[in-house]
């Protein structure tokens, strides 16, 4: 007969054993870096378009990595894009699967944090968060300085910050502000009713919002003890605009040597639906070669500033021995135009103006270095890629594929299209070399305006495996009416497999549909 002691030493065994088990498992689990950036276009890093901006950060990291291509924002119904681009990474949900338009994240649509807590990671969030308050909470541990949660100043150098709030209140009346005292310390203080709308910060204010991130991440990194392995968020608010960086930094891109890219334009052909908003106001009718060359060097250079900032995470990442055992992910949440077909903004389906952007899965425990994909790929794929990268089960509700078969060489593809849309004026669709967008003239309404109609009947078609920057629309040309006519076709059918309509979206007033 077995003793109650003896039972009892066994019982203790088997829990030290179960124990040690787990305690490997977990230690053997890698940690997870998601890096996003805010509206940085794929050509936004050399080492993808080849462009004149200087990345070299960025560019280790695609050395460093697998990189796709074809990454794409699915689209949006909302003309801050990045509302529903970071809900989709998020939730690992397309565009017309989000509440709304995706600022609110329901409690049923687990998001990245959730499933990283869930599985014994800390899960810890540094910078811009644009969703609800409550969805930030349930995501997160911990946190370190965060931006975006009610107040907003416009402006890089005077940016409202808010610390971890346990509790998840993140009042208004908690947000302050970092600049420099007279012996050019940090210090923070209240942001008032005196601090008015920018950009009128400079370096000599305060730190740059990318300069806050990446030290609060790096401090992060370096002090990190416990032995659960971390999952990171870490967002810049870069290279968003205003497009302000440190003068040594615009120096490096004199306005007059910058060369602007094949589908620069002066102004926008037609009415796209949305050209009237705060991004397109950011420069005066007609974008000049000046204007456009003036923007497009402060774009690089708030660029640049950022690669230098990313450089310094991965230090810390390297430093603290953290980096042989972290996936990183490098993504934008959208493209933008910088004077691209006449536009400024992101708030159109072009590829570089609106919905291409980098995406890179790098380390070192991604085996196939320095290599590119050429699959389709959205961002909403980003999740449900690490859950199968860190042997996660995916959530329910999590619709994107994993583009882990694609990293590891075991399928070439996991779609065969993408389907894009910008609120009620513009639809897209891509397959083969192919692109076509349509637009339509369409009811709008405005809080303060009311109703009107904007926007134009227009048909687009670009070979965009020959014509990158979407600069010749083939769609008027006899020999290409067959493929406009099959694509229309095919078009309709992915929207409603998709759900494309406006009561999938919460408070949308009107359907493309019903117009086009």
């Amino acid at each position: 007969m077995h003793t109650y002691s003896t039972i009892k030493n066994k019982l203790f065994l088997i829990l030290l054993i179960a124990y040690s088990i787990t305690s490997i498992a977990q230690k053997n689990k890698p940690n997870v870096v998601v890096i996003y950036t805010d509206d940085h276009r794929y050509s936004g890093v050399h080492a993808l378009g080849g462009m004149a901006v200087q990345t070299p950060n960025l560019d280790a990291l695609v050395d460093a990595g697998v990189s796709f291509s074809k990454g794409y924002l699915m689209g949006s119904f909302s003309g801050a894009t990045c509302i529903p681009s970071r809900a989709m990474l998020m939730t690992g949900r397309n565009v017309f699967e989000l509440q709304g338009i995706g600022k609110t994240i329901p409690k049923e649509h687990k998001t990245m944090g959730e499933v990283f807590q869930e599985n014994g990671y800390h899960s810890q969030i540094v910078g811009k968060w644009h969703q609800d308050k409550a969805s930030l909470h349930r995501s997160f541990n911990d946190g370190e300085k965060l931006m975006g949660i009610g107040v907003y100043l416009t402006d890089h150098f005077r940016m409202p910050l808010w610390d971890w709030d346990k509790k998840g209140k993140f009042s208004k009346e908690d947000a302050y502000l970092l600049t420099y005292n007279e012996d050019g310390k940090i210090v923070r203080r209240p942001v008032n009713k005196n601090d008015k709308r920018g950009p009128t910060g400079t370096e000599e204010d305060g730190p740059h919002t990318s300069e806050i991130f990446a030290e609060d991440a790096s401090k992060f990194i370096k002090k990190y003890k416990k032995k659960k392995p971390f999952f990171m968020y870490l967002a810049f608010h870069a290279p968003h605009d205003p497009r302000q960086a440190p003068q040594e930094y615009r120096d490096m891109y004199p306005p007059e040597n910058i060369e602007l890219p094949p589908s620069y334009l002066a102004q926008h052909p037609f009415d796209n639906g949305h050209m009237v908003l705060r991004d397109e106001e950011l420069a005066e009718w007609p974008r000049t070669p000046k204007i456009a060359k003036q923007q497009l060097a402060d774009y690089y250079a708030i660029i640049t500033h950022l690669d230098a900032q990313v450089g310094k995470v991965i230090s810390a990442l390297k430093e603290s021995g953290a980096y042989d055992n972290t996936l990183i992910v490098f993504a934008g949440d959208s493209g933008l135009a910088v004077g691209n077909h006449g536009l400024m903004g992101k708030q159109n389906i072009y590829d570089e103006d609106g919905v291409h952007i980098p995406l890179v899965f790098s380390g070192n425990l991604v085996k196939d270095k320095g290599t590119k994909r050429d699959a389709f790929a959205y961002n909403f794929d980003i999740l449900p890629t690490l859950c199968e990268f860190t042997n996660i089960k995916k959530p329910s509700s999590v619709t994107g594929s994993s583009l882990l078969p694609i990293i590891n060489k075991k399928t070439d593809a996991v779609r065969d299209y993408t389907y894009h849309a910008y609120k009620q004026f513009q639809r897209a669709y891509r397959k083969g070399d192919y692109k076509l967008i349509e637009y339509v003239r369409a009811k709008d309404y405005h809080k303060k305006k009311g109703e009107s109609i904007r926007g134009s009947r227009v048909t687009q078609l670009f070979n965009i495996t020959k014509d990158p920057w979407e600069v010749y629309d083939l769609s008027f040309f006899p020999e290409y009416a067959e493929t406009v006519k099959i694509m229309r076709v095919e078009m309709k059918e992915k929207a409603r497999e998709l759900g494309d309509k406006k009561a999938n979206i919460e408070g949308e007033k009107y359907d493309f549909w019903e117009f086009y």
